[in-house]
C-alpha cells in the first residue's frame, strides 16, 4: 500500500530509523504501526547478529552525578566508527542512558541493561540501535561511586572520563581539579594503602630485577640492593597514587598536600576512571 510522507515521518519520530526504513516497514506493515515498530525492532536484532563479530572500538565515555553530588556514574556506550561516536543522537543515547542509571541506581551492568527506558528495555533498545545506525553497537560498561560528594570530568571528545568521591562537600573546581589529575596521571589507587597485593608484588619484583641487573650495582651486599629495590617501589607509590602525585597544576604539591591547603580534613575516598584510548 502507499503511504504518506506523514505517516513516515510519524514512524520515525517514534523509533528513530530512517526514512526508507521507516516507509518500507509501513509498507510492510500495510500501514500498521504496531506491526512496522515490530518490522523495524526485528531488522534491528538481525544486524545485530551479523555485526556480532565486528570491533566496536569507538564510541563514548560519560560520566555524571546526581544532582545533591552524592553519587555518580560511568557508561561507556561503543560503537565501530568515530562518525558515529560523535553523532549527536549517538551521544544523546548514551546521556539518556546515563541519566536512567543514576536516577534508577542499578547494581551492575545487567541491571542496567535491563532497566525499562521509553516502554523496552535499554538492552533492547541497544539492539534496535544496530539496525538503525548500521554498526555494531554495544553498552560494554557501567560502574558507580558514591562519596559526600562526587565530581565528574568527561574529557573532550568523549573518549575519557572519570568521578572523584571527596569525604566532605568542597568547591567544586577542587573536585575537578582532582577528577583532572585522575585522567591526566592514570592513579592505581587513592594511596599507598590502598594498592592491591598483587599490584605491590608485581612491582617489588620487577624493583628488585631492575637493580640487579644494573651493572653499577653487581659488587653492592644483598642489603644496599634491598634498599635501592625499596626506594624504586616507594618512587611507584609516589607516582602511581593519587594522593602521594605531583599536582599537574602546582608540582610543588602532592594532590593531598594540595586538598589540604583547602580544607585540612579534606581527603579522595574513592575514584573511577575509564578510556577508550
Amino acid at each position: 500500500m502507499a503511504v504518506t510522507a506523514a505517516e513516515v515521518s510519524k514512524l520515525r519520530k517514534l523509533t528513530g530509523a530512517g526514512m526508507m526504513d521507516c516507509k518500507n516497514a509501513l509498507e510492510e506493515a500495510n500501514g500498521d504501526y504496531d506491526k512496522a515498530i515490530e518490522i523495524i525492532r526485528k531488522k534491528g536484532q538481525l544486524v545485530a547478529s551479523k555485526r556480532a563479530d565486528r570491533e566496536a572500538g569507538e564510541g563514548v565515555v560519560l560520566a555524571k552525578s546526581t544532582a545533591d553530588e552524592k553519587r555518580g556514574a560511568i557508561i561507556v556506550l561503543n560503537c565501530e566508527t568515530d562518525f558515529v561516536a560523535k553523532n549527536e543522537n549517538f551521544i544523546n543515547f548514551a546521556q539518556s542512558i546515563l541519566n536512567l542509571a543514576l536516577e534508577s541506581n542499578p547494581a551492575d551492568l545487567d541491571a542496567l541493561k535491563q532497566l525499562i527506558m521509553e516502554g523496552r528495555t535499554i538492552g533492547e533498545q541497544v539492539t534496535e540501535q544496530v539496525g538503525i545506525i548500521g554498526e555494531k553497537i554495544d553498552l560494554s560498561y557501567y560502574d558507580k561511586i558514591e562519596a559526600a560528594q562526587v565530581i565528574p570530568y568527561i574529557h573532550p571528545g568523549n573518549k575519557l572520563a572519570t568521578l572523584v568521591g571527596l569525604n566532605k562537600k568542597a568547591d567544586l573546581q577542587v573536585g575537578k581539579d582532582v577528577a583532572m589529575q585522575v585522567a591526566a596521571m592514570n592513579p592505581v589507587a587513592v594511596d599507598k594503602d590502598a594498592v592491591p597485593a598483587d599490584v605491590i608484588a608485581k612491582e617489588k619484583e620487577i624493583a628488585m630485577d631492575q637493580t640487579k641487573n644494573d651493572p653499577r650495582n653487581q659488587n653492592k651486599p644483598a642489603n644496599i640492593l634491598d634498599k635501592i629495590a625499596e626506594g624504586k617501589l616507594e618512587k611507584f607509590f609516589r607516582e602511581g597514587t593519587l594522593l602521594n602525585q605531583q599536582f599537574t597544576k602546582d608540582n610543588s604539591k602532592t594532590i593531598r598536600q594540595y586538598l589540604q591547603s583547602v580544607d585540612n580534613d579534606l581527603m579522595v575516598t574513592g575514584f573511577l576512571r575509564f578510556s577508550l584510548k
